[in-house]
């Protein structure tokens, strides 16, 4: 049994993080609701204390907002702070697809074509937390094989403020027309055309600029 050890702190803590995030994200924790350490502690299933650290975690991500000894309640949707992220992160995913065309494989390119047939099916069946996730698959791929890691850094810490908006505007019949652009994308990738991709990575994120403005 020497392979079963002790679940660590920071384990745990990422566990509370990652669930309290996902929920704030997919609106099962509205904009607005508190959120009380002892409740959500007992929904996981864990102590109180890694509750706490995800909370200062959250804190610092945007998506919680504290006020000591009084409350600590999910921040609301406000479109300015999420244009602000969406700059930060589309100027990552720009960088990444700089340095990650002329290093893709074949099986990088095949992953790519795989999330998007994924997402487009999701669009089509009004699936947004699969159509969010085949998104993220997609993109994912090139980030990773750019092997920059603040950017893959920045990417996880501000992507979630931006998740928030879009589910919301897709469940109110917002329209996503990405599917084509990231054919275009993984076209150009394909091709080796770093210019090409890049343009079309631009195009996708001003495209989220416009969802930010109809908000």
């Amino acid at each position: 049994m020497e392979a079963i050890r002790p679940v660590g702190r920071t384990l745990l803590r990422d566990r509370a993080c990652d669930a309290i995030r996902d929920a704030i994200v997919s609106g099962e924790i509205e904009p607005g609701a508190i959120v009380r350490d002892i409740d959500l502690a007992e929904r996981l299933g864990l102590s109180r204390a890694p509750v706490r650290e995800a909370f200062a975690r959250l804190v610092e991500e945007g998506l919680l907002e504290s006020k000591p000894q009084s409350y600590t309640r999910v921040t609301p949707v406000v479109a300015s702070e999420v244009r602000d992220a969406a700059a930060v992160v589309g100027a990552m995913h720009e960088l990444a697809v700089r340095v990650a065309v002329t290093r893709l494989t074949p099986a990088d390119i095949a992953t790519m074509r795989a999330a998007n047939e994924r997402f487009a099916d999701a669009v089509v069946a009004g699936d947004v937390d699969a159509a969010l996730l085949a998104d993220d698959e997609l993109h994912d791929v090139l980030v990773r094989v750019s092997g920059n890691r603040a950017a893959a850094k920045t990417v996880a810490r501000y992507t979630p403020l931006i998740r928030r908006l879009e589910r919301r505007r897709f469940g109110e019949g917002g329209n996503c027309l990405s599917a084509g652009l990231h054919e275009r994308l993984i076209d150009a990738c394909e091709a080796g055309d770093v210019a090409g991709a890049v343009r079309v990575t631009a195009e996708i994120w001003r495209g989220l600029e416009e969802l930010i403005d109809l908000s």
